[in-house]
């Protein structure tokens, strides 16, 4: 079984840290609600001993008065200390939901490379989810109850120390009974939420678009159906261990205490060893008793149970980045790029040694090799998708890894493959490049990038959703519209991880404008899959298991009938790694 990761209480304490005076205003409230609270025995008491018994009018109406001004205060108090303890536990949840998607944002490609995208999502929504009753009102409920406890222990020594004695008598069995509940929900808890976790993503792949066409036409929807009712079925199953965990032991536990009153009624009505009103004031005092404290041997089942979904949280926020920002900035970029004996491996398997390329400002590298060759590896080592493993690359002589992260993508712009858009109006996809582009400055990237025409046509235009990865548009389109994007940063250095290698002829053609458009005046570094794309570069490397094997224009490498002219003979575009 997987080992649970470990969730220390300290640590969970440190999340409160923060809001000490809100959470110091819930304990004043706490206490004071408690100590009014057990005014309402002894005044029973003396309702009972004294006012009735005398027919004392005045007595008997000051009394069921005091005992009113009790429950409307204990209520107000509570009241302001839900919405206190709610506020603060909320504030909690957000603050861990912050952290823990910001420290997943500076970590390197290779976690994600490894980690299905719905084991990330129930992380963050589930396990987070799953805390909110801990953070929002178990602390304070504990306090709460723990307070009531202590109190009422005190008010039952002052009216007879004897039968408290006998009430308390098995209270350290029932703590040690809880604490074994408590033990046997956090591992099923951990089960649960990792079985909730494979659900997340399962959904996540099997119903996005790409799932659902993939499925359909490999014929398997009903083979995901029933893959996804055994994950249902055992989810299902958890959530019924869950709630039957020491169920048994636990309703012992509430028997023994509702007979305690029982027993306490015969010892005295034995031995009438004190007053009647003595007796209903003490198990008055002993119900009160026995509530909080059957609360908090729950609620120390809950707080273990919350340990497991802490602990996955704990995982993540401490998973080691291996990818730090730097603190320089850069001003008047040239654009000049240079690979200085790079070495790059991924777990030990080296994928790019002793690379040394440079790439003049404003001139165009292509980069070409057979599939594994590290071509688009070499691309992520500029924006520090991947830090170097050996060498250093740099930008204008300045280390990339000195850099800040803002510094880096205002300098570095890429257009990809695979073109991400998100589900939103083409005006959104465009300025999530650029937040405060005006109307006109989407249109005109859009003009440079072939495309506009296309969405003016449109009927809602720039306000057209583009669905789900924006699979209501073309390849071509979706590329044009990255390309557009891209425009809008305005970087002066431009990667190409070739955009029309899957496109028609056509489409390619209207595509390839658009990125020579991008390219102008720029630094470009192309990752080349058709040939046809690379002729006209100031320079073209061609890598082999990783190392640089030959460099030049594309009429130098002809000419000397190595690896670039052996792929140019194959007339076969030229496959990504």
């Amino acid at each position: 079984m997987e080992e649970e990761p470990r969730a220390p209480l300290g640590r969970i304490i440190k999340l409160f840290s923060a809001y000490r005076g809100r959470l110091a205003l819930v304990g004043s409230l706490i206490l004071l609600s408690s100590l009014v609270g057990l005014a309402s025995p002894f005044l029973l008491r003396e309702v009972l001993d004294v006012a009735i018994p005398t027919r004392d009018a005045v007595l008997l109406t000051l009394l069921a008065l005091g005992m009113i001004v009790v429950a409307v205060t204990t209520s107000v108090f509570d009241v302001l200390q839900t919405l206190v303890s709610t506020t603060v536990g909320q504030r909690v949840m957000h603050d861990l939901r912050i952290s823990v998607y910001g420290h997943l944002q500076r970590m390197s490609l290779a976690f994600f490379t490894r980690t299905r995208t719905g084991e990330v999502q129930s992380r963050i929504a589930n396990d987070i989810g799953g805390m909110q009753a801990v953070v929002t009102s178990t602390a304070t409920s504990i306090i709460s109850n723990l307070t009531t406890v202590i109190a009422t222990i005190v008010a039952m020594v002052a009216l007879d120390w004897r039968l408290t004695v006998i009430s308390l008598v098995l209270l350290p069995v029932f703590v040690w009974i809880s604490r074994k509940v408590g033990e046997e929900r956090k591992r099923i808890t951990a089960e649960r939420q990792r079985t909730l976790a494979k659900i997340s993503s399962m959904v996540q792949e099997s119903l996005s678009i790409s799932g659902i066409l993939l499925g359909r036409t490999m014929g398997q929807s009903p083979e995901l159906t029933e893959r996804f009712g055994r994950a249902s079925d055992e989810l299902a199953d958890l959530g019924v261990r869950t709630s039957m965990a020491g169920r048994w032991r636990q309703s012992s536990i509430q028997i023994v205490m509702a007979a305690m009153p029982a027993m306490i009624y015969w010892a005295v009505g034995y031995t009438g060893a004190i007053s009647v009103g003595t007796l209903v004031a003490f198990t008055t005092l002993q119900v009160s008793l026995f509530r909080p404290a059957v609360s908090l041997l729950r609620l120390g089942v809950e707080v273990q149970s919350s340990l497991a979904l802490f602990g996955r949280i704990f995982e993540y926020l401490d998973l080691p980045v291996d990818i730090h920002p730097g603190s320089r900035e850069l001003s008047d970029v040239r654009g000049e790029v240079r690979f200085e004996n790079v070495d790059f491996s991924y777990d030990d398997a080296p994928t790019l040694t002793g690379v040394d390329i440079t790439v003049p400002a404003g001139a165009s590298l292509a980069i070409v090799g057979e599939t594994g060759s590290g071509k688009t590896t070499l691309s992520y080592l500029l924006p520090r998708l991947y830090d170097v493993t050996g060498g250093r690359v740099t930008i204008d002589g300045v280390d990339v890894r000195e850099l800040t992260f803002e510094t880096l993508s205002d300098v570095v712009g890429v257009v990809s493959q695979e073109t991400y858009l998100f589900h939103t109006s083409i005006a959104g996809n465009l300025r999530f490049a650029k937040p405060s582009a005006t109307d006109e400055e989407l249109a005109e990237a859009a003009r440079a990038a072939r495309i506009h025409d296309h969405i003016a046509a449109l009927p809602d235009g720039y306000d057209t959703l583009v669905g789900e990865r924006g699979y209501r548009f073309s390849g071509g389109e979706k590329q044009r519209l990255a390309i557009a994007r891209t425009l809008l940063r305005d970087p002066p250095v431009l990667i190409l991880d070739e955009a029309t290698s899957a496109l028609d002829t056509q489409t390619e053609r209207a595509v390839q404008e658009a990125l020579d458009a991008l390219a102008r005046g720029r630094t470009t570094i192309t990752i080349a899959h058709r040939l046809s794309t690379v002729r006209d570069a100031d320079q073209i490397v061609v890598l082999d298991g990783g190392r640089v094997v030959e460099r030049g224009t594309h009429d130098e490498l002809m000419s000397r009938e190595g690896h670039y002219a052996a792929l140019v003979s194959r007339d076969e575009p030229l496959e990504l790694v």
